[in-house]
Order: C-alpha cells, then sequence, then structure tokens
C-alpha cells in the first residue's frame, strides 16, 4: 500500500518535470548549504582537536584575565611576571613552567615593511625542548639559536614563501624592530596559520628590542608524570591567588588544560555554525514555500481527477496522505540533489585549502548521520509543506469535483 503511495508521487512530479525542478531549487540549495557548512566546522573541531592532541593531555595553560584582540596578554591590566613563574614552579604537581612573551613586532626586508607576531624562545635546555614539544616545532631547514641574547630568529613556513615579495632564506638577514636578526632556521609546514607565520625569537632579543622586562604573556606548564592535570590546575589556581592576593571568583588570571581550551574552540564554533545554519534554512523555508505553492497549483488542475478517486470510494485521508506523498519526494529529490552539491562543495573547499595555504585545518568531515539526518529533513520540509494543499484536496466534494 505504502509503495503505491510512493509509486503514485513519483509519477505525478515526474510528469511535471520543469515544474518540479524548479520548486525544489530552494531546497537543494538550503541542504546543500547545510551540509556543506557542518561538514566545515566538523571537520574544523576535528583538526583543532587534533592539534591538541599534539600538545599533549599533561600540560596547562596561563593567561592574565581580560585581553582584547590580538595575542595572548595583549591589553591586560595585570600582565603575567616573573614571580607568577616561580609561584607556579613551586606547585605540587609542577614539573616545569616557562614564561614566554607574544608580541607583535615590524619587520623590514628587501624594502618591504610588514607585522606578525613574534614568539619568545625560553633560555635553558629543558624549558626548550617544553617550547618546542609543546607547540610542535620542527625544523625543516637550519637550527634553532644557542645563545639567549642571540640576534638570530626561527621562521615560520610562511616567511619563505608568499609574506614577502622575496621569499626569506637561511641565513639571510631581517630587520625587526629596527634590529638586524639572521635567520637561523625555517620551521616545517604545521597547517596551524598562526604558527605558519610566526617568529621565534630568544627571548633576552625579544624582551631587548620591545624594552620588555619583568612580564610573560603566557605561561605554559608541564605537569609531573602521574599527576591529575584537573587537580595541578587547581593547585596553580590556589598558589596564585595567593601569590597575587585575590579573592577566588576574582581572579585576574585563567588556567586551563588543553581539553578546556577545546571545549571553549568547539562552542565558539557551534555559535558561528548555528548561525550559519540558520541563515542557510531560510532558503529551506523559501523552498518550502515553492513546494506548497507548487502542490495547491496540483489541486487546482487535479480537481476532476481528485472527484473521481472520490467517487470510486478513496477516503479523505487517502487522498490527503499521496498528497503528502507527493510534496515530500520534492523535498527528498531535492536533499538528495542538496547532499551530492554539499558534499562536492565541502570536499572542494577542503583540496582548495590544502593546495593554496597547505592548510590541513580545514577538513570535510561528511558522516552517515548527516547525510541521512540532511535527506529526512529536506522529505519532512517537503511534506509539511503540503500539509494544506492535502487537507485542500481531501476536502473536495465529489461532485463539485466532477463539474470541473
Amino acid at each position: 500500500m505504502i509503495k503505491d503511495y510512493f509509486r503514485l508521487g513519483y509519477r505525478n512530479v515526474k510528469q511535471r518535470k520543469l515544474r518540479s525542478w524548479l520548486t525544489m531549487i530552494g531546497i537543494f540549495i538550503g541542504i546543500a548549504a547545510v551540509v556543506a557548512l557542518i561538514s566545515l566546522s566538523q571537520g574544523l573541531q576535528d583538526a583543532v582537536a587534533q592539534q591538541f592532541v599534539q600538545l599533549g593531555t599533561d600540560k596547562l595553560i596561563v593567561q592574565a584575565a581580560g585581553g582584547g584582540f590580538g595575542p595572548p596578554g595583549a591589553g591586560v591590566s595585570e600582565p603575567l611576571t616573573e614571580a607568577d613563574e616561580k609561584a607556579i614552579s613551586k606547585t605540587k604537581g609542577v614539573d616545569l613552567a616557562i614564561g614566554r612573551l607574544i608580541r607583535t613586532v615590524k619587520l623590514e626586508f628587501k624594502g618591504e615593511t610588514k607585522f606578525s607576531f613574534a614568539v619568545s624562545m625560553p633560555e635553558g635546555t629543558e624549558e626548550r625542548e617544553l617550547a618546542i614539544e609543546a607547540n610542535n616545532y620542527q625544523l625543516k631547514q637550519g637550527r634553532f639559536f644557542e645563545q639567549d641574547d642571540a640576534l638570530e630568529v626561527v621562521l615560520g613556513n610562511d616567511f619563505a614563501k608568499d609574506f614577502f615579495d622575496r621569499p626569506l632564506e637561511l641565513r639571510n638577514r631581517v630587520t625587526i624592530q629596527n634590529k638586524v636578526f639572521k635567520v637561523s632556521g625555517i620551521l616545517k609546514k604545521s597547517g596551524n596559520p598562526q604558527q605558519d607565520s610566526t617568529l621565534i625569537l630568544p627571548e633576552g632579543s625579544l624582551r631587548n628590542i620591545l624594552n620588555i622586562e619583568n612580564e610573560f604573556d603566557i605561561i605554559p606548564i608541564k605537569v609531573k608524570t602521574g599527576e591529575d592535570p584537573f587537580i595541578v590546575g587547581e593547585n596553580v589556581e590556589k598558589q596564585l591567588r595567593k601569590s597575587r592576593n585575590v579573592e577566588e571568583g576574582k581572579e585576574n588570571f585563567i588556567v586551563e588544560t588543553p581539553q578546556q581550551l577545546i571545549g571553549t574552540l568547539n562552542n565558539i564554533l557551534l555559535v558561528i555554525q548555528g548561525v550559519l545554519v540558520g541563515i542557510a534554512g531560510i532558503s529551506l523555508i523559501v523552498g518550502g514555500i515553492g513546494i506548497m505553492n507548487t502542490m495547491y497549483t496540483s489541486v487546482l488542475e487535479r480537481t476532476k481527477e481528485i472527484g473521481i478517486m472520490k467517487a470510486l470510494g478513496a477516503k479523505n485521508k487517502t487522498i490527503q496522505f499521496l498528497f503528502l506523498v507527493e510534496s515530500g519526494i520534492l523535498g527528498l529529490f531535492g536533499g538528495l540533489i542538496g547532499v551530492s552539491l554539499g558534499v562536492g562543495i565541502s570536499k572542494f573547499v577542503e583540496f582548495v585549502t590544502f593546495k593554496v595555504y597547505e592548510s590541513a585545518l580545514i577538513q570535510a568531515s561528511v558522516s552517515p548521520y548527516l547525510i541521512l539526518s540532511a535527506l529526512l529533513f529536506a522529505f519532512l520540509v517537503g511534506a509539511g509543506s503540503g500539509v494544506f494543499p492535502a487537507k485542500q484536496a481531501a476536502n473536495l466534494k465529489p461532485v463539485e469535483a466532477l463539474r470541473q
């Protein structure tokens, strides 16, 4: 019985090909946009999570609270200090704590002037190893500097390509904040746009050119083996409240685990995704209105056919269900086209991003659940749009319908 309804509905849709195609435009545009946006958003979440997996679960990050736009520490009223670093180092469960600077600097090379982030590399072998491990720095060429005040710089991979009109190469000299530095190393492409366009300088050198003394923007922490990072994080908060003389709930600093950072980023991505999907949903509403209009027209054109069906004994529910199935098929066909188009768009964006920017952060994550949900939703939009036309068809009186 159900099979007959779908067969008849498909036949009626097929008989009006041009109208059906025009009706489905809104549906497949909306579904395509939703599928593409959700798959790219999910792929971005997965890529960000992978970045934090590389960071490791035994790391904590301390930042000053109240910053504005820009790198960590920008615009804060009470920045982190060497006293904070020492207090953290004494906390139970902390293996190592290293303060780092992250600042915007001016670069000059071959007559060009640009701005970028510069990150400090701490002094001391163990501290440097933690910084390299925590950020997954991998050298493509050259070496890291050996002295804390060396006038040397390690470049993110983007500098070796198209940051300037002419690429920076190993042993080139670049002016940073009016001081000449020699390029001692170039990092491998990480796929992280921020890291690939960041300069790494010895801490002493960065402090000198920016005239910064007792101040840090971020303090990464390595937790001792066997210790719970969440408990250690609570211990760090207690220690900093004591050393900074602030009450609980009024902290002027933030202690976060990689899991908390992932959660924060995912919440931001979900809000952005919700807004974009909501905008795409407008197209689905337009598509639904189109289906409703088409089905009203179909009822008017098939009034006599409905009258014959009723004269032969067809019940109101049968007529109503037939039109609901027909409108649902319109939505389903639009959904099939939309899903195919959406998957194609997301894969194309992933391909272009990787080819142009060599970044794996933008990926398309298309799950069977997403495809099935999109198809079901498209069918329900179509069927829902046909409710009122179906009722109109079911309420036609046989005698009046046969007179048409």
